[in-house]
């Protein structure tokens, strides 16, 4: 009897495992098809998988994605749309569906995805990035409060940085516009919006030198009225125009007086990664790196030439970190 039971429960097991396997095998086989651009086997397998085991997250949201693809957006929705009542949904499910309704054009459809995400997963980056984008694009201002938000609850997630500089560029609030535009470019060090948010890094420190006195009393936020006074200490270097070379011996002397003054009182991985870099002699290539190439294309590539070793050894420490923001650091 106890031998039968043990040959009973090894089968269930076993049996079980090898039901797990298969789903496994037919999702990596559906995977397969897709990469090679053969939709309508992959909708064969993940339909197949669906009736295996209804219910299954990843098929569906392979499934939805499928018929993106194929731009049969019906279809799509009627797969994806139900997921996002469930206890299973997962914050891709939104953005699927979002992508969707955007792509169609439905904007009000595509804004109550996204509210609804928020509500789901109020702490998620990426869905607070989709629908900021939503509400800018209707021209609502608020869209800030969204990446903001975003920046708060998900500190790594890119997009809300690079939102929320072009936002600020464009109110003229050149402290949060330059904070933020730099964090962008080491979370996303080599995309094609890294290159315009150094364009707008350069242009902006010339436009906040343009003032002839950086301090604003009327700034609320202790942190960014910190960031004017220290900067301002800085005008002086300025005098011979906003260069490469004056924004790194600019930002070198910021560093050094603001771990001075703030540093304990605000620790803020960027001017922690500053202090490093200048540690490790570094900084001078990642500034070079940061503007010399908008500044001057043969200048830098000339830079590049003749520092080759420093320049090297610092695109080995950039290319093996992951520059990563802990919560706890917003002061907005």
């Amino acid at each position: 009897m106890i031998r039968l039971l043990f040959s009973l429960t090894f089968f269930l097991v076993t049996g079980f495992g090898c039901v797990a396997q298969s789903i496994d095998e037919m999702h990596a086989n559906a995977r397969f098809f897709i990469q090679r651009g053969d939709y309508d086997n992959a909708i064969i397998i993940l339909n197949r998988g669906l009736q295996d085991a209804p219910g299954n997250i990843k098929f569906s949201k392979e499934l939805a994605l499928v018929y993106f693809y194929k731009n049969e957006f019906k279809k799509g929705l009627k797969v994806i749309v139900p997921l996002l009542d469930s206890s299973s949904a997962d914050e891709q499910c939104f953005e699927i569906a979002g992508m969707f309704y955007k792509e169609q054009q439905d904007i009000e459809a595509c804004k109550g995805v996204f509210q609804k995400g928020v509500i789901r997963f109020p702490e998620s980056g990426s869905i607070r990035f989709e629908l900021g984008e939503i509400l800018w694009a209707q021209k609502k201002a608020e869209a800030i409060y969204e990446w903001e938000k975003g920046i708060q609850n998900d500190p790594s997630y890119p997009g809300n940085y690079y939102s929320a500089c072009k936002f600020y560029g464009l109110t003229e609030d050149r402290p949060r516009e330059l904070i933020y535009g730099e964090i962008f470019v080491n979370l996303e060090p080599n995309s094609k919006k890294t290159l315009e948010i150094k364009e707008r890094l350069f242009k902006g420190y010339k436009k906040l030198f343009s003032e002839t006195k950086l301090t604003n009393p009327n700034e609320k936020n202790i942190f960014i009225r910190n960031f004017l006074e220290v900067m301002n200490k800085q005008t002086a270097m300025a005098k011979l125009g906003i260069t490469t070379g004056s924004l790194i011996m600019i930002k070198t002397r910021f560093i050094l007086d603001w771990n001075n003054e703030y540093a304990d009182k605000y620790p803020f991985k960027l001017f922690q990664y500053h202090q490093q870099l200048l540690q490790e002699g570094l900084f001078e290539a990642y500034n070079q790196w940061l503007f010399g190439a908008t500044e001057n294309l043969p200048a830098f590539q000339l830079w590049i030439q003749n520092h080759s070793q420093v320049f090297n050894e610092f695109s080995e420490f950039q290319k093996n970190r992951i520059f990563r923001l802990p919560k706890g650091q917003y002061y907005q």
